[in-house]
């Protein structure tokens, strides 16, 4: 990264509310999003979801009816939530719609509208006739939605590399901004239930249950959410405005779904992006957990953090708690809750911790508070080994 990035706008929807004031509220009170069991359709697993109240009556724009699927549904939510399309036009109109990037994550797409259809197909003997996979399902849709949605006609491209990937797409963004391909780029990442991630972690016993516990000793598991966030990315020009300072992205290459044992993937992922922001350890203030109240996840990543921070720990807490895991749009969901931290010095709980797990060696915050904050980092671990780490930094006054 030749200099610092800002972050211009931002926006989120998830299973907290629409936008910065309803977050803010529910992250500062210490009220979780999530609920029992999934009201939009039906799973046959009884368990807590961050689900997004009345994301199945968004009304997408005639213009853009090929796409309507809940994941495109969410995504035009927060689009179109405190004014992020407006600010993104504003660009537009200054650099030009070629001048501008989009770079966004999600790890099922919407793939539900398949599930939907062949359920149809099931008892029907025929898929109905208006579903178009190739504006819905196939990977690449999200990224086409948002492109038209905002006009934008720069480079555009979707990764998907499960948990980690709305944090990947930072990377994308420095590297084409570094190289001069574009002068703003919108990153972000959208994703929601579906029964092929409710029933595939729980055939990989991840599910838990009751309502998620990260970093508990009795942890047994995740809640999945749904989300969709983005933020509009920029050379650094304005001192009040948050910066990406840091970031790298890992690969275990040690197992399909498991993460390696020590956690030597994310922590390499977290001492190189401590490099490239030019900070020790000691000057991160808050470390954002990827936290995800599995066993073994939090484990490895504990081993990492005591590893690259030790002797002293920042203040650091895992935010699953309120959200969920929102799989794909995780790593875009945490990095907005560290640009709020920053902008409101506060440090969100770690939820629903009753017995702290002393094999951890950590110590998270257990009530929201206020805080002295310079410098955060947020870490995104996906399947595969796939290590993503951003800092975020606000300038000292």
């Amino acid at each position: 990264m030749k200099k610092p990035i800002q972050i211009s706008a931002s926006t989120l929807v998830s299973s907290l509310g629409k936008g910065r004031i309803a977050h803010l509220e529910k992250l500062k009170k210490a009220q979780t999003g999530l609920t029992q069991d999934v009201l939009s359709f039906k799973t046959k697993l009884s368990a807590y979801y961050g689900e997004v109240a009345h994301c199945d009556q968004v009304q997408i724009p005639d213009y853009l009816s090929d796409f309507d699927c809940r994941n495109h549904q969410l995504a035009w939510l927060a689009l179109t939530t405190d004014n992020f399309n407006q600010a993104v036009q504003k660009v537009i109109k200054k650099r030009g719609a070629q001048r501008i990037g989009l770079a966004v994550g999600t790890s099922t797409s919407g793939i539900l509208s398949t599930e939907e259809v062949l359920a149809y197909k099931a008892q029907h003997g025929h898929f109905y006739s208006d579903y178009n996979y190739e504006k819905t399902h196939r990977m690449d849709a999200l990224a086409e939605f948002c492109a038209q949605a905002l006009a934008i006609e720069g480079p555009r491209l979707i990764i998907s590399t499960a948990c980690s990937s709305s944090a990947k797409v930072f990377a994308t963004a420095s590297r084409w901004l570094d190289a001069d391909l574009v002068d703003a780029v919108v990153v972000g990442g959208v994703d929601t239930l579906c029964l092929t991630t409710i029933h595939g972690f729980n055939s990989l016993k991840l599910i838990s249950s009751e309502i998620t516990k990260p970093l508990d000793q009795n942890r047994n598991g995740i809640n999945i959410g749904e989300a969709g966030g983005f933020m509009l990315l920029e050379p650094a020009q304005e001192p009040d405005k948050i910066q990406l300072t840091g970031f790298s992205e890992t690969s275990d290459a040690y197992h399909i779904s498991t993460p390696h044992p020590d956690g030597e993937g994310a922590k390499q992922a977290m001492l190189n992006a401590l490099k490239m922001a030019q900070l020790k350890p000691h000057q991160i203030n808050y470390l954002n957990l990827h936290g995800t109240g599995t066993p073994s996840n939090d484990l490895a990543e504990a081993k990492a953090v005591n590893a690259v921070f030790n002797p002293t720990l920042p203040l650091h807490s895992s935010t699953k708690g309120f959200t969920g895991h929102t799989l794909g749009a995780a790593g875009i969901t945490e990095a907005i809750f560290c640009q709020w931290a920053l902008e409101q010095q506060f440090v969100p709980a770690n939820l629903n911790l009753q017995q702290l797990d002393p094999a951890l060696m950590l110590n998270p915050v257990t009530q929201t508070t206020p805080a002295l904050l310079q410098h955060c980092l947020t870490n995104s671990f996906g399947f595969g080994g796939n290590n993503a780490c951003l800092i975020f930094s606000k300038e000292s006054q």
